[in-house]
């Protein structure tokens, strides 16, 4: 393959003088001339844009913060619907209302126990909500836990709070307080607002029993407003609908009414944004409804406050837009360009790839030249070099091919002939005692058995054998190793009748067989041996397991015996085989592929099992590849 590749590269030595570009510049006059177009058109597309996109982007900016509004209205909504609900909850307890109806002159012990404790659980029931910071219960002051002043206190203790008269006309809905200051029992300070509502007597529907309130922290509105990224200086507070101030980051304005035109702004519509005169300064206000109170939550800005974000979203867009005009312009005559090479070079591309896929494909990979349109010059000249070339490359691979098939089987060759002559050597002798310490019968045996051997191993000098045959010659030399090492081992072999018509290289199993016994069975003194050989047909392989219950390996020298040869051809002792598994395993590779081989399979003081897998031929086929061969 390395004489292939240098022809190649002598013969694509002119394609690439060829196929050379030249190179270009561009005159200098062109390229003032093309940046002139390019700077003035931008300059003056620029000045009309900044001056229109100005009003554009600073109407995306108040959508932008409208939307904003709008989600935390939402969000302000929720937290204060689930405080009405809790309230509800509470308003629906039977006992509630009975405990509160109790006459006065029921004063037992017993009676006001029960009733405290059932309020008590009703309290902590409540309180247990995390947005719950409190639950207060105001009763008649004949109550005897009307003094409680913890969740309890008298009916007379809210008549002078601002909102009292706003609860009672609220006929038991809920009426929310606003932001406020409550000291609770301790010393404590808290700034809260309430949910609050009117309880009426269930036995005199026009006497009230007395008020619920349900206190959350100023928190739960504040941690939500502070979530809005809004412009710095931009005041976002609630307005109730007589335009009193209910919660403001600046707590002095809380309880202060707004200006009488944003009021009247504010009660028009549910939610939008207004450009108005506040404190004669022109401000833009933007506004939502929050559904459970009726409050309007306000961002409130004036338009110097609002600039600078939209300043800063019109220069970046400004500088964006001058970047891809600019892009735009330098890159469309490389553009231009790159699409004349490109139609240039498609030819010589093309012939590139068939001379690519030459390698892969052979003999259809010259039809691709003839796909192309027929030009003269340079190009025809390339197309028919090309021709030659695949030419002369199929002619080199050809050859190639022939020396390595004959390499091949002058490998297999070799490997078929290195039979150990050792198994000679010891049959030879054991004959010999065996004659002189027994009958003539044994000696018989012996060397009919010797001479199946040779006769099926030689085979008149075929290396290709039929499966029968391989399995009847590792059955031989295991009955000429009973007779050797008597009583020390037995056994079996198991094959259908299917597998008599396939081939197989000869002196495949007999190695494989030969260590089992002298390498595992024979070093494993403490118990009977047993040889099992089994082939089967796999999905058109022939596999061949040959299992014993001899000592075992482990497991690093079972990958060893597959990737070097464990004994040289000069060693004598009879103990292993010079014609060893990885030979067997070479023979297989060269037989079938590099798919096929054998594996090995060993645990130490159990045994070993060796499977081999080869491409399953029949005798039929065989002979027709022999006959093509020749």
């Amino acid at each position: 393959m390395r004489k292939v590749r240098e022809a190649a590269l002598r013969l694509l030595s002119p394609l690439r003088q060829t196929a050379a570009i030249r190179r270009f510049s561009i005159p200098r006059a062109w390229l003032i001339a093309y940046l002139l177009l390019i700077v003035l058109p931008a300059g003056i597309f620029l000045y009309g844009y900044y001056s229109r996109s100005a009003d554009i982007l600073r109407n995306e900016v108040v959508r932008t913060m409208q939307q904003a509004l709008k989600q935390a209205g939402s969000n302000l909504s929720y937290r204060l619907e689930r405080i009405e609900d809790i309230s509800d909850a509470a308003f629906m307890n039977a006992n509630l209302h009975s405990y509160l109806s109790i006459n006065s002159s029921d004063q037992s012990i017993g009676t006001q126990i029960k009733v405290i404790e059932d309020l008590r659980y009703l309290v902590e029931t409540v309180q247990s909500n995390s947005d719950v910071y409190h639950m207060r219960l105001f009763v008649d002051k004949s109550k005897l836990y009307a003094e409680e002043r913890v969740n309890f206190f008298t009916l007379d203790s809210l008549m002078v709070r601002p909102w009292f008269h706003s609860i009672i006309e609220g006929n038991g809905g809920i009426v929310w307080t606003g932001v406020y200051k409550e000291s609770y029992l301790g010393g404590t300070d808290e700034t809260i607002m309430s949910a609050a509502r009117m309880l009426r007597d269930p036995g005199d529907y026009d006497k009230v029993s007395g008020v619920l309130m349900i206190d959350v922290r100023q928190d739960i509105v504040s941690k939500i407003l502070s979530e809005l990224q809004f412009s710095p200086g931009m005041a976002v507070y609630l307005v109730a609908q007589d335009g009193t101030i209910v919660y403001h980051p600046d707590a002095s304005l809380i309880g202060k009414a707004v200006d009488p035109h944003l009021r009247d702004a504010l009660n028009g519509e549910a939610e939008g944004t207004k450009s108005l005169t506040l404190n004669n300064e022109k401000s833009d206000v933007l506004f939502t409804t929050l559904a459970p109170t009726g409050w309007k939550l306000v961002a409130q800005g004036t338009e110097s406050q609002l600039s600078p974000a939209t300043q800063r979203l019109t220069k970046r867009s400004e500088w964006r837009s001058l970047i891809e005009y600019i892009a735009l312009f330098l890159i469309l005559p490389f553009v231009l360009l790159a699409i004349i090479v490109r139609g240039m070079n498609r030819r010589v591309n093309h012939v590139i790839t068939v001379i690519r896929k030459e390698g892969k494909e052979g003999r259809d990979a010259i039809d691709g030249l003839q796909e192309l349109p027929a030009v003269n010059g340079d190009f025809h000249m390339l197309e028919r070099s090309v021709d030659h070339l695949i030419l002369r490359v199929r002619t080199l691979v050809e050859e190639n091919y022939t020396a390595e098939i004959r390499e091949r089987e002058a490998q297999l060759s070799a490997l078929q002939a290195q039979i150990n002559p050792h198994f000679l050597y010891n049959t030879l002798d054991t004959i010999n005692w065996i004659a002189i310490g027994k009958g003539a019968t044994d000696i018989s045996m012996m060397i009919d058995s010797l001479a199946k051997y040779f006769r099926l191993s030689l085979n008149k000098g075929n290396t290709i054998v039929s499966v029968t045959d391989e399995l009847r010659l590792a059955e031989v030399y295991l009955e000429i190793q009973q007779s050797r090492f008597l009583g020390s081992f037995e056994f079996k072999v198991e094959v259908g009748e299917e597998l008599e018509a396939y081939r197989m290289p000869k002196l495949i199993l007999q190695p494989i067989v030969e260590n089992a016994l002298l390498h595992g069975i024979r070093k494993a003194k403490d118990r009977k041996g047993l040889i099992d050989i089994a082939v089967e047909l796999d999905q058109g392989d022939l596999v061949f397991v040959i299992s014993d219950n001899g000592i075992g390996m482990e497991e690093e020298l079972s990958r060893r015996l597959l990737t070097e040869e464990r004994i040289g051809p000069g060693d004598h002792t009879g103990n292993g085989s010079s014609y060893g598994l990885f030979n067997v395993n070479e023979r297989i590779k060269l037989y079938s592929g590099e798919g096929y081989g054998l594996s090995i399979s060993s645990r130490l003081g159990v045994g070993t099992s060796v499977t081999v897998r080869m491409k399953a031929v029949l005798a039929a086929s065989r002979d027709s590849a022999d006959n093509e061969a020749e």
